[in-house]
């Protein structure tokens, strides 16, 4: 059993943290993920050309009003200098923690030499490292530098070990490192020795990522990695309610009482309310489709049910057709 953890002057009240994923990890969802007991959540990636910054896109993923404390946000950039800047701007505007991406494994990222690419000219990381924690520093804001990334490039070039040892000497607060290369994307079976063996190299914190599916693989995770906390990702897509577990087995050594179906059900319609709120209609509908194919593996006996919310034209359509097959599935039992 295991429990809180600090970054800088954050106490981490559930060493079960949301993964960073693009187009899923919004603010919305990340509300939703604390609000059921994740321990930490950051932004979606914001590149580090503040040109770029005037861009909805860019906007949107910058707002952070009503999420709890710490607010965290991802950059992703290439130049010492920019980054730097970018991450000022944004203690300027509220960041808490600054989390540096060296482990997206996107092809339209690794192109530009950002993300996962970066790993391949490790001066050129110790260099960025040491410029954004200069940066932040500088704001007098008592702001922490925390850095995601991966084992390596491919499975003959893998430097986490190294990476870990530049992100300590450059004053990184924690590190995250998801257990495949960037060669892997999500296929094969996460590393968790390498994750062990940066654990044993380094004393800043270290979290494991990959292939964290339920409280028991993170407890055993942990306790073979010797991490401080797990970053679960896919595990918690149209399930956000995962947290609540993880957190209680992990903390308390037990897993709370299972939501009933009617609590799961009540969690879908508040999700929905949250993202047409910020997205407005057309982006609302949109984006809410990906979320209720996810919701829908628990509709299985429903029949039809992820044909009929797909096909939905407006986001009132979208939202009673996801009432009423809820209640339906509710009143099965």
């Amino acid at each position: 059993m295991t429990g809180a953890f600090w970054i800088g002057p954050w106490l981490i009240p559930s060493p079960a943290v949301l993964a960073p994923m693009a187009g899923v990890t919004d603010r919305p969802f990340r509300i939703l993920a604390r609000q059921l007991g994740a321990g930490l959540t950051a932004s979606e990636m914001i590149t580090s050309d503040t040109q770029l910054w005037k861009s909805r896109k860019s906007r949107q993923r910058m707002k952070h009003e009503g999420e709890l404390e710490p607010r965290v946000v991802r950059l992703a950039g290439a130049d010492p200098e920019a980054l730097a800047e970018a991450a000022r701007r944004n203690v300027d505007l509220g960041a808490q923690i600054i989390d540096i991406n060296m482990g997206c494994p996107a092809k339209k990222v690794c192109s530009r030499l950002c993300g996962l690419a970066l790993l391949q000219d490790e001066p050129l990381v110790g260099r960025i490292l040491e410029s954004v924690v200069t940066a932040v520093n500088a704001t007098s804001r008592g702001v922490p530098v925390t850095l995601k990334t991966r084992t390596g490039w491919d499975r003959e070039h893998r430097s986490s070990v190294r990476i870990a040892q530049l992100a300590e000497a450059s004053g990184i607060a924690a590190l995250a490192i998801h257990g495949r290369t960037r060669a892997d994307f999500y296929g094969g079976e996460a590393e968790y020795d390498i994750i062990r063996a940066v654990r044993a190299t380094v004393r800043i914190r270290v979290l494991a990522n990959g292939d964290i599916t339920s409280p028991d693989k993170a407890r055993e995770v942990l306790q073979y990695t010797g991490t401080v906390g797990v970053m679960v990702g896919r595990a918690s897509q149209g399930l956000p309610w995962i947290f609540r577990d993880f957190k209680g087995l992990l903390t308390q050594g037990v897993l709370p009482p299972a939501l009933s179906r009617a609590d799961r059900r009540d969690i879908v319609p508040q999700h929905l309310q949250a993202i047409y709120a910020f997205y407005g209609e057309e982006s609302g509908l949109r984006i809410a489709r990906k979320h209720l194919v996810w919701y829908t593996r628990l509709l299985e006996s429903v029949p039809h049910a992820r044909i009929r919310l797909t096909a939905e034209s407006s986001t009132s359509l979208q939202f009673a057709c996801a009432s009423e097959l809820f209640d339906a599935w509710v009143q099965q039992l």
